[in-house]
């Protein structure tokens, strides 16, 4: 006959298991709330999520001195093709989908008398972006290719369909990750170019 005591160690061990089970039970949940507070936050509160601050805000541009897209009849894209401009500065390649999404954004844009709108073809293959801008069109009054992505370092880029608003003496004004839509078109770009524009 098996006493209390022989049972209390089998005891404690099934009881572990159960509690070594429930760990990862518990981590998900965990990691569930807070996405879904995430998510809340963007939809009820209209925090945008995908607002990554940058630290250029406020600072000087970044130098441009990019070579020309090769076929694009479009000037290279340098200091000089933005200077005294408001320009809206695109960081694009042919195999970003979000890029596409866009994409109709920058071309109405690019018919805004106020802005000049520029664009780095990020680590793309020159054909596939030519191919790319003769299907949607060509909205960028010049493009620089940044092959190796050196230039998408120096202006902090997190990932792409990527856009800065620069002012004409040549300070960053806003910086958007991800690509525009019809939202942040009208709530975050517009009001920024217009108070840009109005010299505030």
């Amino acid at each position: 006959m098996t006493s209390d005591t022989e049972k209390s160690p089998a005891r404690s061990r099934g009881i572990g298991r159960y509690v070594l089970a429930l760990v990862p039970l518990l981590v998900f949940a965990g990691f569930a709330l807070i996405a879904g507070k995430m998510l809340y936050d963007q939809d009820v509160n209209g925090r945008d999520i995908s607002a990554i601050p940058s630290a250029l805000i406020g600072q000087k541009a970044p130098s441009l001195a990019l070579p020309a897209l090769d076929g694009a009849n479009t000037p290279a894209l340098s200091d000089a093709a933005i200077a005294g401009r408001l320009t809206l500065v695109n960081v694009f390649a042919s195999w970003c989908v979000p890029c596409r999404q866009e994409h109709p954004i920058l071309k109405e844009l690019a018919k805004d008398e106020r802005l000049t709108v520029v664009g780095i073809n990020y680590k793309d293959r020159n054909d596939n972006a030519l191919r790319f801008l003769g299907e949607l069109g060509n909205p960028y009054d010049a493009i620089g290719v940044d092959p190796n992505g050196k230039a998408a370092i120096d202006w902090g880029v997190y990932g792409i369909p990527e856009s800065y608003l620069v002012g004409a003496d040549g300070t960053i004004l806003y910086k958007k990750v991800g690509p525009f839509d019809e939202r942040t078109l009208t709530q975050e770009l517009l009001p920024a170019i217009e108070k840009a524009a109005a010299g505030a």
